[in-house]
């Protein structure tokens, strides 16, 4: 489904995603996939738009939903302040110092009251690398070879390893 299936916008505005995809290109640049990097605000999008959650949420964050509303617009306005136009439009410096500025928690903006810019940065950058680590190419990149799911593990004590799996060296 991560290769084929990409689901379409239904929760950013496309303002939004525009804006998340540029702030991907800076957290996970890919330069090397030419015309075909992984995506992954769709599946950001689709998270949110059904609302799953990872069961963990912090006293300094509103809901996911609002977070990431909150968050988006707050680094659009920071880039504003700073540099007097959007994040996209801004250059790629700029935008690593508007992230960076985020990541300390120096937001500047009112966007930011009552939430916390750092805890949110660091939400997003888990999100966008957990996202990436999810495709299938990228596990290639790391030498993973997939989910045992489709066969299960048959031996789970401590020192026994299943008939396909690699003797250690």
């Amino acid at each position: 489904a991560r290769l084929t299936r990409i689901p379409s916008r239904r929760f950013f505005t496309a303002e939004q995603w525009a804006l998340l995809e540029a702030i991907c290109a800076r957290l996970m640049p890919q330069p090397d996939r030419g015309d075909h990097p992984i995506v992954i605000v769709p599946w950001i999008d689709d998270k949110l738009h059904a609302d799953r959650r990872d069961g963990t949420r912090h006293g300094n964050l509103p809901a996911p939903r609002e977070a990431w509303r909150r968050g988006l617009h707050g680094i659009d306005r920071e880039s504003e302040l700073r540099f007097g136009r959007s994040f996209v439009a801004c250059s790629p410096s700029e935008q690593d110092a508007i992230l960076q500025a985020v990541q300390r928690g120096d937001g500047q903006d009112q966007a930011w009251q009552g939430m916390s810019a750092q805890r949110f940065f660091n939400t997003l950058v888990g999100e966008v690398v957990s996202h990436y680590y999810a495709h299938p190419a990228a596990w290639s990149e790391i030498g993973f070879g997939g989910p045992a799911s489709p066969r299960g593990y048959a031996r789970l004590d401590a020192n026994q390893r299943d008939p396909w799996e690699a003797e250690e060296r």
